[in-house]
Protein backbone atom coordinates (compact mmCIF):
# COMPACT_ATOMS: atom_id res chain seq x y z
CA UNK A 1 0.00 0.00 0.00
CA UNK A 2 1.08 3.53 -0.96
CA UNK A 3 2.68 5.55 2.16
CA UNK A 4 1.26 8.29 4.06
CA UNK A 5 1.21 12.45 2.61
CA UNK A 6 3.38 14.27 5.37
CA UNK A 7 1.20 17.52 6.20
CA UNK A 8 1.90 20.38 9.11
CA UNK A 9 -0.89 23.42 8.77
CA UNK A 10 -3.38 23.01 11.05
CA UNK A 11 -5.73 25.94 12.56
CA UNK A 12 -4.83 27.91 15.73
CA UNK A 13 -6.12 28.16 19.05
CA UNK A 14 -10.09 28.60 19.28
CA UNK A 15 -11.16 30.90 21.50
CA UNK A 16 -13.03 29.88 24.59
CA UNK A 17 -15.84 32.08 23.55
CA UNK A 18 -16.66 29.56 20.67
CA UNK A 19 -17.63 26.67 23.08
CA UNK A 20 -20.87 26.55 24.67
CA UNK A 21 -21.81 25.48 28.59
CA UNK A 22 -18.29 25.82 30.25
CA UNK A 23 -17.84 26.36 33.47
CA UNK A 24 -14.74 26.80 35.55
CA UNK A 25 -13.83 24.01 37.66
CA UNK A 26 -10.97 22.66 38.98
CA UNK A 27 -9.82 19.42 38.94
CA UNK A 28 -10.32 19.00 43.06
CA UNK A 29 -13.48 20.14 42.59
CA UNK A 30 -14.40 17.84 39.23
CA UNK A 31 -13.08 15.00 40.77
CA UNK A 32 -15.51 15.39 44.25
CA UNK A 33 -18.53 16.01 41.80
CA UNK A 34 -17.90 12.85 40.55
CA UNK A 35 -17.24 11.11 44.00
CA UNK A 36 -20.50 12.65 45.31
CA UNK A 37 -22.39 11.62 42.82
CA UNK A 38 -23.12 14.92 41.06
CA UNK A 39 -20.84 14.00 37.76
CA UNK A 40 -21.84 10.67 36.50
CA UNK A 41 -20.39 7.97 33.71
CA UNK A 42 -23.15 9.03 31.71
CA UNK A 43 -22.86 12.52 31.86
CA UNK A 44 -21.81 14.93 28.78
CA UNK A 45 -19.57 16.42 30.07
CA UNK A 46 -15.56 16.40 30.35
CA UNK A 47 -12.41 18.98 32.40
CA UNK A 48 -10.48 20.71 30.08
CA UNK A 49 -7.86 22.96 31.28
CA UNK A 50 -10.33 23.57 34.10
CA UNK A 51 -12.95 24.31 32.42
CA UNK A 52 -15.79 21.89 33.10
CA UNK A 53 -17.51 21.37 28.67
CA UNK A 54 -20.15 20.03 27.62
CA UNK A 55 -19.03 16.65 25.24
CA UNK A 56 -19.81 16.88 21.64
CA UNK A 57 -22.49 14.08 20.62
CA UNK A 58 -21.87 11.09 18.82
CA UNK A 59 -23.29 9.58 15.56
CA UNK A 60 -23.39 6.40 14.14
CA UNK A 61 -20.12 6.64 12.42
CA UNK A 62 -18.98 7.92 15.29
CA UNK A 63 -19.45 4.76 17.34
CA UNK A 64 -18.60 2.20 14.46
CA UNK A 65 -15.22 3.62 13.95
CA UNK A 66 -14.67 3.54 17.93
CA UNK A 67 -15.53 -0.11 18.28
CA UNK A 68 -13.97 -0.67 15.01
CA UNK A 69 -10.42 0.70 16.48
CA UNK A 70 -11.25 -1.22 20.05
CA UNK A 71 -11.75 -4.72 18.39
CA UNK A 72 -8.40 -3.82 15.98
CA UNK A 73 -6.49 -2.76 19.24
CA UNK A 74 -7.30 -5.86 21.07
CA UNK A 75 -6.16 -8.29 18.42
CA UNK A 76 -2.80 -6.41 18.38
CA UNK A 77 -0.07 -7.55 21.20
CA UNK A 78 -0.03 -5.04 23.43
CA UNK A 79 0.04 -7.25 26.50
CA UNK A 80 1.42 -5.14 29.87
CA UNK A 81 -0.31 -2.47 28.21
CA UNK A 82 -4.12 -1.26 29.24
CA UNK A 83 -6.66 -0.47 26.46
CA UNK A 84 -9.93 2.01 27.05
CA UNK A 85 -12.73 3.23 25.45
CA UNK A 86 -13.77 6.41 26.06
CA UNK A 87 -12.62 6.57 29.95
CA UNK A 88 -11.23 9.42 31.33
CA UNK A 89 -7.29 10.49 31.88
CA UNK A 90 -5.70 12.87 34.44
CA UNK A 91 -3.07 15.49 33.27
CA UNK A 92 -2.26 18.77 35.55
CA UNK A 93 -5.66 20.48 35.01
CA UNK A 94 -8.00 18.23 32.91
CA UNK A 95 -9.85 15.01 32.75
CA UNK A 96 -10.29 14.56 28.79
CA UNK A 97 -11.97 11.32 27.89
CA UNK A 98 -10.33 10.20 24.37
CA UNK A 99 -12.91 7.37 22.48
CA UNK A 100 -9.61 5.16 23.10
CA UNK A 101 -6.49 5.02 24.70
CA UNK A 102 -3.49 2.64 25.88
CA UNK A 103 -1.74 3.37 29.48
CA UNK A 104 1.19 1.50 30.19
CA UNK A 105 0.69 -1.26 32.90
CA UNK A 106 -2.54 -3.58 33.07
CA UNK A 107 -6.06 -2.58 33.72
CA UNK A 108 -5.90 -3.28 37.33
CA UNK A 109 -2.78 -0.94 38.20
CA UNK A 110 -5.96 1.21 37.02
CA UNK A 111 -8.81 0.31 38.98
CA UNK A 112 -8.19 3.03 41.89
CA UNK A 113 -7.13 5.47 39.71
CA UNK A 114 -6.99 7.18 35.93
CA UNK A 115 -4.15 6.74 33.68
CA UNK A 116 -1.80 9.79 34.03
CA UNK A 117 0.80 11.84 33.28
CA UNK A 118 4.00 9.65 32.26
CA UNK A 119 1.55 6.70 32.11
CA UNK A 120 -0.42 7.33 28.47
CA UNK A 121 1.25 5.79 25.28
CA UNK A 122 -1.39 6.80 22.67
CA UNK A 123 -4.84 8.58 22.21
CA UNK A 124 -7.57 8.51 19.71
CA UNK A 125 -10.45 11.23 19.31
CA UNK A 126 -12.77 10.25 16.40
CA UNK A 127 -13.73 13.38 14.89
CA UNK A 128 -16.76 14.64 12.81
CA UNK A 129 -18.49 17.54 14.97
CA UNK A 130 -15.80 17.62 17.27
CA UNK A 131 -13.05 18.22 14.97
CA UNK A 132 -12.13 22.03 15.75
CA UNK A 133 -11.85 21.11 19.30
CA UNK A 134 -9.88 17.89 18.79
CA UNK A 135 -7.66 19.68 16.33
CA UNK A 136 -6.73 22.60 18.77
CA UNK A 137 -7.99 22.45 22.31
CA UNK A 138 -7.64 18.85 23.15
CA UNK A 139 -4.04 18.69 20.69
CA UNK A 140 -2.87 21.21 23.15
CA UNK A 141 -3.76 19.36 26.24
CA UNK A 142 -2.46 15.75 24.49
CA UNK A 143 1.06 17.45 23.95
CA UNK A 144 1.24 19.50 27.26
CA UNK A 145 1.34 16.14 28.78
CA UNK A 146 3.34 14.75 26.55
CA UNK A 147 1.29 12.04 25.13
CA UNK A 148 3.24 10.50 22.36
CA UNK A 149 1.20 9.57 20.17
CA UNK A 150 -2.73 11.06 19.36
CA UNK A 151 -4.34 10.03 16.54
CA UNK A 152 -7.95 11.88 15.21
CA UNK A 153 -9.82 10.13 13.01
CA UNK A 154 -11.31 12.30 10.92
CA UNK A 155 -14.98 11.70 10.21
CA UNK A 156 -14.91 14.84 7.99
CA UNK A 157 -12.19 14.49 5.61
CA UNK A 158 -12.22 10.82 5.89
CA UNK A 159 -8.44 10.25 6.73
CA UNK A 160 -6.58 9.61 10.05
CA UNK A 161 -3.91 12.09 11.35
CA UNK A 162 -1.41 11.56 13.39
CA UNK A 163 0.26 13.41 16.12
CA UNK A 164 3.88 13.16 17.04
CA UNK A 165 7.07 14.70 18.88
CA UNK A 166 5.02 16.20 21.57
CA UNK A 167 6.77 19.64 22.95
CA UNK A 168 5.38 19.08 26.40
CA UNK A 169 4.66 22.00 29.03
CA UNK A 170 5.67 24.85 26.98
CA UNK A 171 3.70 27.91 26.33
CA UNK A 172 2.33 26.88 23.51
CA UNK A 173 2.16 23.11 23.69
CA UNK A 174 1.99 21.27 20.33
CA UNK A 175 2.93 18.37 18.21
CA UNK A 176 6.59 18.73 16.00
CA UNK A 177 5.13 15.84 13.34
CA UNK A 178 1.95 15.26 11.66
CA UNK A 179 0.99 12.45 9.26
CA UNK A 180 -2.21 11.72 7.58
CA UNK A 181 -3.14 8.34 6.16
CA UNK A 182 -5.72 8.11 3.52
CA UNK A 183 -7.85 5.00 2.42
CA UNK A 184 -5.60 2.26 0.45
CA UNK A 185 -2.88 2.82 3.26
CA UNK A 186 -1.36 1.16 6.13
CA UNK A 187 -1.11 2.83 9.29
CA UNK A 188 1.55 1.48 12.09
CA UNK A 189 0.06 1.56 15.65
CA UNK A 190 3.33 2.56 17.82
CA UNK A 191 3.35 2.33 21.16
CA UNK A 192 6.84 3.40 23.21
CA UNK A 193 8.68 4.15 20.00
CA UNK A 194 7.52 0.06 18.86
CA UNK A 195 5.78 -0.91 16.07
CA UNK A 196 3.12 -3.38 17.62
CA UNK A 197 1.13 -4.09 13.91
CA UNK A 198 -0.44 -2.26 11.12
CA UNK A 199 -3.89 -1.59 10.67
CA UNK A 200 -5.80 -0.86 7.30
CA UNK A 201 -7.32 2.55 7.04
CA UNK A 202 -10.35 1.07 5.40
CA UNK A 203 -10.98 -1.30 8.27
CA UNK A 204 -11.19 1.68 10.87
CA UNK A 205 -13.47 4.46 8.64
CA UNK A 206 -16.49 3.67 7.79
CA UNK A 207 -17.76 2.35 4.72
CA UNK A 208 -17.75 4.45 1.43
CA UNK A 209 -21.03 6.35 0.80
Amino acid sequence: MPTANLSTSFPSDPPLAEYEDFWRVSVEQYDEMVRKGILTDGDPFELLEGWLVRKMTTNPAHNFVTQNLRDLMDALPLQGYAISTQGPIATSDSEPEPDLSIARGSRVLYSGKHPGLGEMSLVVEVAESSLKRDRTWKKRIYARAGIPVYWIVNLVKDQIEVFTDPTGAVKKPDYRQTQVFRRETLLPVIVDEVTRGELAVNDILPPPQ
